[in-house]
């Protein structure tokens, strides 16, 4: 039995799904939140394969663009570029205040996810990296359609969306979806939260079966030897 896991930030923590994969398909999702990442790492189902949405890998100092794993997912993303956050140079993840980064290349989009970058890049190194995979939802969403989606994840039409190319995959999607929403109170978890998680572990089954796609596809590394790259 083996399971892989798809895993994204949400207020109350980390929302992972968990696949459980035999002879070479999924059977079935387990989904819970971690209130720490540090809990995603020590599930009683332990993934062999972790996709999550999260820089890992980043640069010393700020880059126009961000890293070239930022600038080659934007470019594929066309209309959905802008869900491609430059993540902040390791020189400023201590920062605690907008202002202390705001003139130098950190939106305040992913100044919100600093905490959580921290959290992950805390605990990084080579060997990690080779079961935890900076991966990408949109990235996910546009390989299952073979375009990006048309429509933000935010709003019911681009919910359904997304819900219907996770049904291509596996048909039961939805109706999980649906039943793992009720679970959870919806300040802790939103349903692109749980969407993104979804798609990120259709990555984890890709990269288990050695079918994922890198960008870039020769990757440089950081200064700690972390690859900088998106899976999808």
């Amino acid at each position: 039995m083996t399971w892989v896991a798809g895993v994204d930030g949400c207020r109350a923590g980390w929302v992972v799904v968990l696949l459980e994969i035999r002879r070479s398909r999924p059977r079935a999702f387990d989904v819970l939140v971690c209130r720490r990442w540090d809990e995603v790492l020590t599930l009683r189902h332990r993934p062999t394969i972790i996709a999550v949405d999260i820089p890992i890998g980043l640069l010393d100092q700020p880059e126009p663009g961000g890293r070239c794993c930022d600038q080659a997912a934007r470019r594929m993303l066309g209309e959905r570029a802008g869900s491609v956050f430059s993540p902040p140079a390791r020189a400023h993840l201590r920062a605690t205040n907008y202002q202390q980064v705001r003139f130098k290349g950190l939106s305040i989009q992913a100044f919100g996810i600093l905490p959580k970058i921290r959290e992950v890049d805390r605990v990084m190194t080579p060997g990690v990296q080779s079961v935890v995979h900076e991966a990408h939802p949109e990235l996910a969403f546009r390989a299952l359609t073979g375009q990006p989606m048309r429509h933000n994840k935010k709003s019911p039409i681009g919910r359904l969306e997304r819900l219907g190319a996770l049904k291509r995959w596996f048909p039961q999607v939805p109706a999980e979806f649906h039943a793992s929403l009720r679970r959870f109170k919806r300040r802790n978890v939103a349903p692109d939260d749980l969407l993104d998680a979804y798609a990120l572990a259709w990555t984890g089954s890709r990269l288990l079966h050695k079918r994922a796609t890198c960008l870039p596809p020769h990757p440089s590394r950081d200064r700690r030897g972390l690859r900088m790259e998106i899976w999808y």
